[in-house]
């Protein structure tokens, strides 16, 4: 072989060693089947007052942990929307509470609860996150600014000023607080399905995860 061809047949070489190894660092990894959380935190996962977004009986629950001030919940909303459109009336979401944004966090969910009062909770959860920004701020949070967004919703503002006070939904509030505490939530939003985490997080995984789990109920 002659220098030119040699060398041509390095080069080929080292291409294609190239090649398997970025497909090898790039291939889809293993579907892991996750296990259920523990029996002792069942409980703790799902209260009967808690939010839930689509039909009450479906045979699959997305529990989501959620902070109305979080910009990554505010991200995997329509994700989480179109995933219930995608499977009907096979898929459900439990709302649970976390506000790790302090006041702003937990004005919204007080607004929430006084919408979920008032029979608006969905209209004023979407007005709420779409005005996110303006809101809830990290660096000069607005939360007074939460009953004006969510009266454009329909909301009742005076009726809401009494509402969010009620005992109920200080109780939502400790309640929700102390599971969070319990499951070991450190971020939001935290999924599991059917009890099961998401892991690793990521709208793939949540679509293969809810996929699956739909298969498996219908099947």
């Amino acid at each position: 072989m002659n220098r030119r061809g040699l060398i041509l047949s390095v080069l080929a070489l080292g291409v294609a060693g190239f090649g398997g190894a970025t497909w090898f660092a790039t291939r889809p990894g293993p579907v892991v089947e996750a296990e259920p959380v523990a029996p002792e935190l069942a409980e703790a996962m799902i209260r009967p007052y808690s939010p839930i977004l689509g039909p009450a009986q479906a045979p699959v629950t997305i529990v989501e942990f959620f902070d109305p001030a979080c910009e990554a919940c505010r991200a995997f909303h329509p994700i989480v929307k179109d995933i219930m459109a995608e499977h009907g009336d096979a898929v459900r979401v439990v709302i649970r509470y976390t506000p790790f944004h302090g006041v702003a966090s937990e004005e919204a969910i007080r607004v929430l609860e006084a919408a979920r009062m008032q029979d608006i909770y969905v209209p004023v959860l979407e007005a709420v996150l779409r005005e996110q920004p303006r809101w809830a701020s990290h660096g000069a949070p607005a939360p007074g600014l939460i009953l004006q967004i969510a009266a454009t919703a329909g909301l009742d503002a005076e009726a809401a000023r009494t509402q969010m006070l009620a005992p109920d939904v200080v109780a939502i509030l400790n309640q929700d607080r102390a599971d969070v505490e319990t499951v070991g939530i450190r971020q939001t939003p935290t999924f599991f399905v059917n009890g099961k985490p998401l892991d690793p997080f990521g709208e793939a995984e949540l679509r293969r995860l809810v996929a699956a789990e739909v298969a498996a109920a219908q099947s």
